[in-house]
């Protein structure tokens, strides 16, 4: 029996590469070994491409050979577990294009509009798709810090434009404390969003497919701590509680599946996505961002919200493979 042969790549240049080599561990495993014939390409810190046996590996990269594009184009599919820019942001994706090698996940543009939330936001505003109030500054830019507060009041998230797993976010509950959450943003990016805080449920929706995308359950994290931060999400030891399924009533989640689909389809996804939202109390949605290549840690929503939808990671990680090549044969 052949078999695919996927690349799988992981790591990366961005703040979440630690994050990237937790999902990798986990694709990596649940794959289905009996389809698909495994390649793995770590990317350092640095921007280096090395082929190595396993994730560990790239903590030692001098002991391992450098990639070069015909070991990326001997393989029949490409699977970027990359979080972040360089990885998520359409940068890889256009390179895929160029070398015509199918790959798992949204597009270029797509994944360029998933990442970059002003941009994002811009697009589903034109769309009368509800967001958060917020206000998008450069580095280069003076701000007022009194206009800021009096046009989108307190408290307020900061937040790293390019960037996700809450690295360089922050809850601002008072004045005094904007500047330093924006130097802290700024650390990450040059260009940063602050956003009114939506008082509401945080949900979030897991979407699979092409043209005929699907909707799975919704989740509701129930944070701990003040916020869904980085801590929160991977190392405060589960203080993140994630309720999967939501304990909402059947409207809304009907309406949370309908409102992913349409962000989903509005900013042109493919292969995978998942559209994080607010439920709040009077009923009402507000999209609060959509990433296009979600976690797949063993704690990561996306890969629990399918599996309590019945697809199984190993047949989560098959479906995303397929929708690639499918994918890749309609283009061509």
């Amino acid at each position: 029996m052949h078999k695919t042969r996927v690349a799988i790549l992981f790591g990366g240049k961005s703040a979440e590469h630690e994050i990237s080599l937790l999902s990798a561990k986990n694709v990596i495993a649940a794959i289905d070994t009996q389809k698909f014939e495994v390649s793995l390409i770590g990317i350092d810190k640095h921007g280096g491409w090395h082929a190595v046996q396993n994730v560990d590996d790239l903590t030692s990269v001098k002991l391992t050979a450098a990639v070069d594009l015909q070991l990326l184009q001997s393989c029949d599919v490409a699977f970027p577990v990359l979080h972040g820019p360089y990885g998520e942001d359409g940068t890889i994706q256009g390179l895929f294009e160029m070398a015509g090698i199918p790959y798992v996940g949204c597009g270029v543009l797509a994944s360029a509009l998933g990442m970059d939330k002003d941009l994002m936001k811009t697009v589903l505003r034109q769309a009368e798709i509800a967001v958060a109030p917020s206000v998008t500054l450069h580095k280069s830019d003076e701000p007022n810090y009194d206009e800021v507060v009096r046009n989108l009041g307190l408290p307020l998230f900061v937040k790293p434009a390019n960037m996700g797993s809450s690295v360089g976010v922050n809850k601002v509950s008072q004045i005094e404390d904007l500047k330093a959450a924006l130097d802290d943003a700024f650390r990450y990016d040059r260009k940063v969003l602050v956003e009114t805080a939506i008082v509401g449920d945080e949900i979030e929706c897991a979407v699979l497919g092409n043209e005929k995308p699907e909707a799975s359950a919704i989740g509701r994290i129930v944070p701990q701590a003040e916020f869904y931060s980085y801590d929160a999400k991977y190392h405060d030891g589960g203080t993140t509680l994630l309720e999967i399924p939501a304990k909402i009533s059947e409207d809304n989640a009907k309406k949370a599946q309908k409102l992913a689909l349409e962000v989903y389809k509005v900013l042109g996804c493919e292969g995978m996505a998942r559209v994080d939202m607010f439920l709040k109390p009077d009923g009402t949605i507000v999209v609060n961002e959509i990433n296009t290549i979600p976690g797949f840690t063993n704690i990561s929503m996306y890969p629990q919200l399918w599996g309590v939808s019945g697809l199984s990671y190993t047949n989560l990680i098959t479906r995303l493979i397929e929708l690639a090549l499918e994918r890749f044969e309609n283009k061509s």
